[in-house]
């Protein structure tokens, strides 16, 4: 028997491990785990290339809870340790037994799928134990060992009876972590962290039922027999090649991720790429809904199929945190912090390739099936919008595929509404003028008029679209967006209608102060128009820039432009050519005219939901009146 002391640089190093090694104590059955795989994928690699002259088999890792004992044991079947090994991994904390062995065979193992980088993980087992047990023999001709430590830096190591190569973890909890010797508990972590480990992990047993013979009774009752309960999928979807997949495969796996989630993904993009790093995974287009927020930490995040978080901000760009799926790269560490995220240059490749893909994707089920695109549009126009405008190589790219409906449902890009709009959609300045709606019920009447003119007219009703509208303006010369309802196509009606006004310039002066004295300066501007005698007597229009500078502030966005809260300001266009404002030019008393003012106004405000509250009631009141 063997007495000694770990070999460690660090003073007072299980107080380290105990308090900072994790954040989460619960993260010690992932790292024990992944030391198993560990430990059985070294022995495959060995048995493929010769060295190992042993049997591989078909190995699991089973992990055991003994309440009375108050132990949790974690068994593998793998390449096990001499006592020499023991001394060399386990006693000097940070030596990773992974690393050298990538390093020894790093020719033949690079696609081992062995985990280990730092070598600690076997130590956070101190944090939910107040003594650690380690059983173990090589797949080498040596006497089995047995390391015994309570918590600090003495050990004890002896020669063990164990027969067959492999390693058990033995762990007697702390009474503070007594949830860990919970059946139910270990079960919840082993499915959390070690749902799709490369070697099947054993929890218990089951009852299997056995398929009835052909000729069986109906009312004969399946025997049963008692199976290991393999809690894991050792071989999911993304580990496999695209080709070896057919659609169905994918929603399966979809359905085996999110067994919650009862509606299907749109479509799917497979990630796989071996240089300039390594990453491979699925991710899943769902149907969004407007709100961005509830739809994030969906995308699950693995090293080496091992669970390592589901926030990968800093891995995947912010814009593809509403998707859902599985991303699984050696390059990122177990113990992820999101500073290190931050800061770490294969991170920030792998977030960039991933932009890349998904943009490609998109192209080509563009490309492919525009029909089909056009039908899931609605579904994932927040994402690829958001995109746009928060990467700037997504925006260059998603500029051929991103979609803008019509209010009569037909779907143009960019490139080809600009093409489609005619060049009497032109303001004074030479700009083509892109028209779009934002609610189709509340800019009803504004749609119809500029339909009647034969404007082309868009329907942009997603929560940022005031944001992308400005990205877009920049992208190209001489073209701007102006809503149905904006200031900015008065110029237009002008121009395509060229009507001349019934009034005279002196009818016109007295008409503009008439409607002067009535109205609330401070908030709208009157404007005489000549329209023609069919089209409204009122029309309330906002100013373009203002309004979207508003809808900015609203979704986030206006305090980049140090702007503070906007003021509510409105352009008044009265049509010079309406009967209605004929009579109010005529009438004699002003008491009549005050009121044709102001119950003029409030329709017009009524048809843009501008009239609430107290000025609403107000409104009510008069009109019955005026039908008395």
């Amino acid at each position: 028997m063997a007495t000694g002391n770990i070999n460690v640089s660090v003073e007072n190093i299980f107080p380290l491990i105990k308090k900072f090694l994790y954040s989460d104590h619960e993260i010690f059955l992932r790292e024990l785990i992944s030391n198993a795989t560990d430990a059985t994928l070294k022995l495959k690699h060995l048995t493929s290339i010769g060295e190992a002259k042993v049997d591989y088999g078909n190995p699991v890792i089973e992990v055991k809870i003994d309440k009375e004992k108050k132990q949790l044991i974690i068994s593998d079947q793998g390449i096990g340790m001499t006592k020499e090994e023991v001394e060399k991994y386990i006693n000097q904390v940070a030596f990773s037994g992974a690393e050298e062995f990538l390093e020894k065979y790093k020719d033949s193992a690079k696609d081992s799928g062995i985990i280990g980088h730092f070598g600690l993980g076997f130590y956070s087992a101190f944090m939910v134990a107040n003594k650690v047990e380690i059983i173990t023999k090589s797949y080498k001709d040596a006497p089995a060992a047995h390391w015994i430590n309570e918590g600090t830096t003495e050990f004890t190591l002896e020669e063990a009876d164990k027969k067959e190569h492999g390693t058990d973890i033995i762990l007697h909890i702390n009474e503070d972590d007594k949830e860990f010797l919970e059946e139910g508990r270990i079960r919840e972590l082993l499915t959390k962290y070690n749902k799709f480990m490369p070697i099947p992990i054993k929890f218990g047993t089951r009852e299997e039922e056995l398929p009835l013979p052909e000729d069986a009774p109906e009312d004969a009752k399946p025997e049963t027999k008692v199976v290991d309960d393999i809690i894991n999928n050792p071989n999911p979807a993304w580990t496999k090649q695209p080709t070896e997949l057919e659609d169905k495969d994918y929603k399966d796996f979809y359905r085996e991720l999110y067994p919650m989630q009862f509606e299907e993904p749109l479509f799917h993009i497979h990630l796989n790429v071996d240089y300039p790093f390594n990453l491979t995974g699925i991710l899943y287009f769902p149907k969004m809904s407007r709100d961005m927020n509830i739809q994030k930490d969906k995308i699950q995040l693995y090293q080496n199929q091992v669970f390592v978080t589901d926030n990968v901000e800093g891995i995947v760009p912010e814009f593809l945190t509403m998707l859902r799926g599985v991303i699984d790269s050696p390059d990122i560490p177990l113990n992820v912090s999101r500073s290190y995220l931050q800061a770490d240059g294969a991170v920030k490749k792998i977030s960039s390739y991933i932009t890349r893909k998904v943009a490609d994707k998109l192209k080509a089920l563009f490309n492919n099936n525009r029909e089909d695109f056009e039908k899931k549009w609605n579904d994932i126009k927040i994402v690829i919008e958001y995109g746009m405008l928060s990467e700037d190589k997504f925006f260059d790219k998603a500029k051929d595929f991103a979609l803008y409906p019509t209010i009569d449902d037909k779907y143009f890009t960019f490139a080809e509404f600009i093409e489609k709009v005619k060049e009497n959609q032109t303001d004074k300045d030479g700009n083509k003028v892109l028209l779009y709606a934002s609610n189709k019920d509340d800019q009803h009447s504004y749609i119809e008029a500029a339909k009647e003119k034969g404007y082309e007219v868009l329907l942009l009703d997603s929560p940022i679209v005031s944001h992308l509208m400005q990205k877009l303006e920049m992208s190209e010369e001489k073209v701007t967006f102006a809503r149905v309802d904006a200031d900015h196509v008065d110029n237009l009606i002008k121009k395509d209608d060229e009507k001349i006004s019934k009034l005279s310039d002196e009818e016109k002066e007295k008409l503009k102060g008439d409607f002067e004295k009535v109205i609330p300066k401070e908030k709208y501007t009157v404007q005489l128009e000549a329209m023609d005698s069919n089209a409204a007597p009122l029309l309330i229009t906002q100013p373009e820039f203002m309004r979207r500078m508003k809808e900015m502030q609203q979704t986030g966005g206006g305090g980049m432009f140090g702007m503070g809260n906007m003021p509510e300001m409105y352009n008044l266009v009265v049509n010079t050519n309406h009967p209605l404002i004929s009579e109010i030019l005529n009438t004699k008393t002003e008491k009549k005219q005050e009121r044709l003012i102001k119950q003029s106004l409030d329709l017009a405000r009524l048809s843009q939901n501008l009239l609430k509250g107290e000025e609403l009631t107000s409104f009510i009141k008069r009109s019955f009146e005026m039908i008395k």
